[in-house]
């Protein structure tokens, strides 16, 4: 019998697989911190064989090459994909031995990049679950325009036929286990779901349903923005990522923090909104460790800059450190560990803001209060509906425009409140009187707020 276990990396959205037999193992697509799959291969008691690679991935730094190194299994990546390592390169149609009765298949489904490859596990010869990776995504296909502009109508072209190709080979019982979709920028909407085979598939998914010339045109029209840091992705999966390096950062006392805050350097606050809003180190940025803190992290940060990341237990600072890593931010130049109190020196003093809802910001319009309402969301989000009069600079951009937020106390909205208190954080920063809006956007209705509709559509 095989199994096949999804291992979540649920900050970026991603999943990794964990399959095999009685025996031995494949993993397809590991993330970087690869102690995880190494503890799920032997809570199984299974040894990895073979490691396989869907893509050279833009969205995260992989672990696939240390994992091979460290098991001795066989590393699998796209003949097509162009790496600086050694690597078992494969080609369509090649199938890989697993186990006793299971085997590895690699079938071409490019789009998501031009040398994607899934894999076809097969258990005596009969296909029992596809790993796609960026192909063929739960109810959705992974972004085409990733790779380069020139490219990408004729990825969005590829992407439709591989998702036949895979519907027209592969039985409909057949599982789909996608590495994108859960959340994950690398979808080119959000994929639903928890599971799903090739028949549900079928019925659902736009590049199964609509013609080429549809499904390329609503595909396209739907891309939101990429995060920056893709940038840095995929020429460090080429180049081979180094082993990751958990252990803890050096330890930083209030001087220090002080000192990299002067010298332009970031300092990152990882506890929740409601207590960085209460009282935090003057200049400090709120990224919640409960949040997307890699994505909007990594997104926002000056690619290369130290950061000097404050946590209220060392249990949040290690998951800060282990989601860091896997977008390339390998090791914060200090740390501390407690309250803001510890934080400052004697003659500093923490700095707070306030919090509201979409309900106090109606009735402190009502008031006539001079007051600016910055929205932070998306522009796709945006283009659904906006509250009226308010600016719009999406959460990731606040920081390098900060001179177009007019002058006022700015309230900062999303669509929940995580992104406003990033918002929030960077403009308390730059000096600015803010109010974070911590309230669910449907709210703004209810609150008697006027909301503008989308005139195009």
């Amino acid at each position: 019998m095989f199994f096949a276990d999804i291992l979540e990396t649920e900050g970026l959205g991603n999943r990794s697989y964990l399959a095999g037999g009685v025996r031995a193992a494949v993993v397809v697509d590991p993330p970087r911190d690869i102690d995880r799959v190494i503890a799920a291969a032997a809570r199984r008691g299974v040894r990895i064989a073979v490691v396989a690679e869907t893509h050279v991935h833009n969205d995260y730094v992989t672990g696939g090459l240390e994992l091979a190194r460290v098991t001795g299994a066989r590393y699998l990546v796209p003949a097509g994909a162009s790496v600086a390592y050694e690597r078992v390169a494969v080609a369509d149609g090649d199938v890989e031995h697993i186990d006793e009765g299971l085997g590895l298949r690699a079938v071409a489904t490019p789009g998501h990049t031009p040398h994607h490859t899934s894999y076809v596990l097969e258990e005596d010869g009969r296909a029992v679950a596809a790993f796609t990776g960026g192909s063929l995504l739960i109810g959705s296909v992974g972004r085409p325009d990733l790779v380069e502009p020139r490219l990408t109508e004729r990825l969005a072209r590829a992407q439709h036929a591989s998702a036949h190709r895979l519907a027209t080979e592969l039985d409909d019982g057949v599982a789909v286990m996608p590495t994108h979709g859960f959340g994950s920028f690398c979808s080119s909407t959000q994929a639903g779901g928890e599971h799903s085979t090739i028949g549900a598939e079928k019925v659902s998914n736009p590049a199964l349903i609509q013609d080429v010339n549809t499904f390329v045109k609503e595909l396209l029209a739907g891309l939101d923005d990429v995060p920056a840091y893709y940038a840095h992705m995929g020429p460090a999966n080429a180049a081979g990522p180094a082993p990751v390096d958990l252990t803890a950062p050096a330890r930083a006392d209030a001087d220090e923090i002080a000192r990299r805050l002067a010298a332009g350097e970031w300092v990152v606050d990882l506890r929740s909104r409601v207590a960085f809003a209460e009282g935090h180190v003057a200049g400090s940025f709120n990224f919640e460790v409960e949040g997307q803190l890699a994505t909007y992290l990594a997104w926002m940060i000056p690619w290369g800059k130290p950061v000097t990341l404050l946590a209220g237990s060392a249990e949040e600072l290690s998951r800060a450190q282990r989601e860091l890593v896997r977008v390339g931010i390998d090791r914060p130049a200090a740390a501390a560990v407690g309250s803001p109190a510890d934080w400052v020196t004697g003659q500093e003093r923490t700095a707070s803001f306030p919090r509201a809802t979409f309900a106090d910001l109606a009735a402190s319009r009502e008031r006539g209060r001079d007051l600016v309402v910055l929205d932070v969301r998306r522009d796709g989000e945006r283009a659904g509906g906006w509250i009226e009069g308010s600016v719009h600079i999406p959460v990731h951009q606040v920081h390098q425009r900060l001179d177009e937020v007019p002058a006022g106390t700015v309230w900062v909205h999303c669509a929940g409140g995580m992104r406003a208190a990033i918002a929030a954080s960077v403009l308390d920063a730059a000096g600015r009187d803010v109010v974070a809006v911590d309230d669910g956007y449907a709210a703004a209705a209810e609150a008697g707020l006027t909301l503008v509709a989308s005139t195009h559509h």
